[in-house]
């Protein structure tokens, strides 16, 4: 493997630390400063199976990712600065892009950038800094943010993690509360070196043949998590993604603690979704404003309400999620998806109980019944050898002949960490999932991962 992109790596993300090292020398900043590398080999195969026929349907990809995250602590005084910096490579091992061997052509692949001729990229970088302030219990950060809120949820599925750019504002100046905002203008996609305005899921522009997604580049957000009680967690958050859509969450999380080594977990979630700006007319989504997939009138209209109730049951080894989730039949439901502004941006997380390996399961009227279990071995003798199975299945889904669809995805996960030697806490992850749906691609999965994280300071 050649070192020299990795070097090159380590070195932009000592320098952009380095650039206010010598204003702000304090101790705490340099005493509290962390870093760590993170590496991720991953084997990646998407095989869709209706595209056989027509253009081989699959890509088989394996590549090696490294994420370099430094953290500084924050300068002495009321007021205190600081700045982290993240530096991701990516390099491909095999696979990716176009190929004609034996008459077949390859789907582009998921992993990694491609150059004109579709060929993938043999590797990519790039490079996030982040300025921060802290005032008592109060933070805000300016640059490159990955957010894990109900709203936006930063993806992390594939060799390296999306990252958007904007500035976020988090308090804890009251006791069980945590308050968020801030403005986003820009996401980087997880196998893009390129910025992208922001869109959700769908194209409707038509431009040089391609479809294309309007750019917005202002996603506000605003809200909060309370802790009611030990056991119980409340949460609202207000997003507005200007000219696509508005967005209001609540969400209620449970705990109830039955004994030793046994608990119910109760899981609420709910979203309002409606049109904001120019996907409220005609004209504005006819510029290219508009969501993909089915609306109530054909129009590409964001009006979508989501809930979802999940129960999680833990007994010693074992714990077992069921729930169910409704989506309303005017949209699909909807979040942050760059992949048609042309930028390679592709692919996102939804804050969805049926958010899974393949499909999300929020497709327009979509009613989705589903189950979860996980095993943890160390009951067994095996520390660190977990194993779980998933299996979901959704009907009514709105098509554009007026009738209704089903699809259904079954998941298998195995896990183990090494718990001691030369690899400890090297993890290595088998993922598999099957999805069939009468209203969607066929798709079969496969993930082999390898992760570790070592500590630099």
């Amino acid at each position: 493997m050649d070192i020299k992109p990795l070097a090159r790596m380590i070195a932009l993300s000592a320098a952009g630390v380095a650039l206010v090292a010598p204003s702000v020398a304090q101790a705490d900043f340099v005493n509290d400063t962390k870093a760590n590398l993170q590496m991720r080999n991953l084997y990646f195969n998407h095989d869709i199976r209706e595209d056989h026929k027509k253009d081989g349907g699959q890509s088989e990809e394996w590549g090696q990712g490294f994420v370099l995250n430094v953290q500084s602590g924050f300068t002495e005084g009321t007021v205190g600065f600081g700045l982290d910096a993240v530096a991701m490579l990516g390099l491909r091992l095999d696979g990716g892009g176009k190929d004609n061997k034996a008459g077949q052509t390859r789907e582009p692949g998921q992993l990694f950038p491609t150059k004109s001729n579709g060929k993938a990229r043999s590797e990519y970088s790039k490079l996030g800094l982040t300025a921060k302030m802290r005032v008592s219990e109060t933070e805000a950060r300016i640059g490159t943010l990955q957010p894990k809120l109900p709203i936006l949820i930063n993806n992390d599925g594939r060799l390296l993690p999306q990252m958007f750019e904007g500035g976020q504002i988090t308090s804890k100046e009251i006791d069980n509360l945590t308050l968020t905002g801030g403005l986003i203008n820009h996401a980087v996609g997880r196998s893009s070196t390129n910025r992208s305005g922001l869109a959700v899921s769908g194209p409707m522009k038509i431009k040089d043949g391609a479809t294309l997604s309007k750019e917005s580049n202002k996603f506000w957000f605003a809200g909060g998590d309370w802790q009611a009680m030990p056991d119980l967690k409340a949460q609202y958050y207000f997003a507005k993604l200007e000219d696509y859509y508005k967005q209001n969450f609540l969400g209620l999380n449970h705990n109830w603690e039955l004994g030793e080594k046994r608990s119910l977990n109760t899981d609420l979630r709910y979203f309002r979704t409606t049109a904001d700006g120019k996907n409220k007319n005609a004209a504005g989504r006819a510029e290219g404003y508009s969501v993909g997939g089915y609306t109530k009138n054909g129009n590409g209209k964001i009006d979508n309400n989501t809930w979802s109730l999940a129960f999680t049951y833990k007994m010693d080894a074992h714990a077992l999620m069921l729930g169910h989730q409704r989506v309303s039949t005017g949209s699909n439901f909807v979040q942050l998806n760059q992949g048609k502004t042309g930028e390679g941006a592709g692919g996102a997380s939804l804050y969805l109980h049926t958010d899974r390996l393949a499909n999300s399961f929020n497709k327009a009227g979509e009613r989705t019944t589903f189950v979860d279990y996980t095993y943890d071995f160390a009951d067994l003798g095996v520390p660190g050898l977990k194993a779980g199975a998933a299996y979901l299945r959704g009907n009514n889904i709105q098509v554009k002949d007026k009738s209704s669809a089903k699809e259904w995805e079954r998941d298998l996960r195995l896990d183990y960490t090494v718990q001691e030697g030369t690899f400890k806490n090297v993890t290595l992850s088998y993922r598999n999932a099957t999805f069939r749906s009468g209203a969607d691609k066929n798709v079969d999965q496969n993930r082999v991962i390898v992760n570790y994280t070592l500590p630099l300071m």
